[in-house]
């Protein structure tokens, strides 16, 4: 046994892979806007689009990774 990997519950792991993939679309969408602001005449409203949604998305990964590790109270 491999006591470097921790196991998950297929549930953990099906969050984790969740996780991965919305960081993923996450630098994606930071990879289009920078090309946006670059361009000779912006485009605000789509800046602004893709802005919102990766908003949201952080927003998810946030809740997602407080189902794998929740607050511990003490």
């Amino acid at each position: 046994m491999n006591d470097d990997v921790p196991e998950y519950s297929e549930e953990e792991a099906a969050l984790h892979a969740r996780v991965k993939l919305l960081r993923l679309e996450h630098s994606d969408l930071s990879a289009s806007i920078d090309a946006l602001t670059q361009a000779a005449v912006p485009d605000q409203l789509m800046i602004a689009r893709l802005k919102r949604k990766k908003l949201a998305i952080k927003d998810e990964i946030v809740k997602i990774e407080d189902q794998i590790l929740p607050d511990i109270i003490a």
